[in-house]
């Protein structure tokens, strides 16, 4: 009966919001203008928090060592974009430029093994060209484009207005990091003073247990999307894979997303080794091979460790369902997003275990009772 009269409760409170949604629409305007730099501030405050605590245990004050930290980043940012980001702009720009032809290329080259193949007889009598197609697809393509090119100069104001939006969130980030490393200790005290006395002990092992898991997984995803940007690149490079580089850091940024993002990288990398030679394709399965076996057997355990539990049917889910709702944003923060919402309400369901057992005299119904699984036999 409780949890009926919770569930309608919870109903009942959705409906008249629902129907008062007009009261929230300053507050969704201003999640909307602070979700991004706020995320990107705290992604950003959790790769510089390890590195502006080994400054501090130098007997560096905190203040100088967010400065010498900021004068380092934009040190590297100035160092990546004169000496690495011309050299990937070019081959990226001529990736761009080459890929339609790689993929014409590929489709005709099926097109003649289905020719030739048992199923000729079969497609020649539904008057069907692989090669055709392609091309059609590109011609209309191309005319999709020039038709709608008056449709994208009229949308030219909207898309300013989020450019600009989201320029001033970019512009704000550096604001918010600083007094993330400034005061971001001091955050997780202040909102535990502001609860009761009896909550605080529980709420202080979830804020800890949360920050562990995001750090955790922020820090160990960054570092394992660098080693396998690294490792790729070099794979690329040995067997003579064009556009290496570009390949890498497309590897390195769609590492980030697990399981789907592995597929996005090698795609363009299959269709040129494809196009390339029988031989290339070969090469290019022994380094992807080998790239995943290093990640998956020594880099990540020794990185990520053992610190998300999260069944791989789970992750699978996760990112369907947040991809979904909210798009790329939804599948790079799905798993993070997951991961603080399964200690909530693992921390939350042991507190009702703890209270169910406090009201429960006997002791073969309460929760930390063991379980008896009959085995084969039906006997317990």
């Amino acid at each position: 009966m409780f949890v009926l009269a919770a569930i309608l409760l919870a109903g009942l409170i959705i409906l008249v919001y629902d129907h008062v949604s007009f009261i929230f629409t300053p507050v969704r305007v201003l999640l909307q203008n602070v979700v991004l730099p706020v995320i990107l501030a705290t992604i950003l405050f959790y790769l510089l928090r390890p590195v502006l605590r080994l400054l501090e245990r130098a007997r560096i004050p905190r203040i100088w060592g967010i400065v010498i930290l900021y004068v380092g980043g934009l040190g590297l940012i100035t160092l990546g974009i004169l000496l690495i980001f011309p050299f990937l702009k070019e081959q990226f720009h001529n990736l761009i430029k080459d890929f339609p032809e790689y993929f014409r290329t590929l489709m005709i080259n099926i097109d003649r093994y289905l020719s030739t193949s048992m199923f000729a007889g079969y497609l020649s009598g539904l008057d069907f060209s692989l090669a055709n197609l392609t091309d059609s697809y590109l011609e209309d393509l191309s005319g999709f484009f020039q038709e709608t090119a008056g449709g994208i100069a009229s949308g030219i104001t909207n898309f300013i207005s989020t450019l600009t939006g989201i320029v001033l969130s970019i512009v704000t980030v550096p604001f918010i990091l600083f007094y993330l490393l400034k005061d971001g200790e001091k955050l997780p005290r202040f909102t535990v003073g502001l609860l009761p006395p009896r909550m605080r002990g529980d709420a202080i092992e979830i804020i800890t247990d949360a920050d562990r898991q995001l750090s955790a997984y922020i820090l160990g995803q960054v570092l394992v999307s660098l080693c396998i940007g690294i490792m790729v690149s070099i794979g690329f490079l040995i067997i003579g894979m064009k556009y290496a580089l570009v390949l890498g850091a497309l590897a390195a940024v769609t590492s980030v997303v697990p399981y789907l993002g592995p597929v996005i990288a090698i795609t363009p990398a299959l269709i040129i080794a494809l196009v390339t030679s029988p031989f290339m394709i070969l090469k290019l399965a022994v380094v992807w091979t080998a790239v995943q076996l290093i990640e998956s057997k020594f880099i990540s355990p020794q990185i990520m460790g053992k610190t998300m539990h999260i069944h791989p049917i789970t992750i699978i889910f996760v990112l369907l369902t947040s991809g979904s709702l909210f798009g790329l944003p939804g599948v790079i923060l799905g798993i993070p997003g997951y991961a603080l919402l399964k200690v909530v309400m693992t921390h939350l369901f042991k507190l009702f275990k703890k209270r169910y057992d406090e009201h429960e005299d006997d002791p073969d119904l309460r929760y930390s009772g063991s379980i008896q699984w009959p085995d084969e036999t039906g006997k317990e």
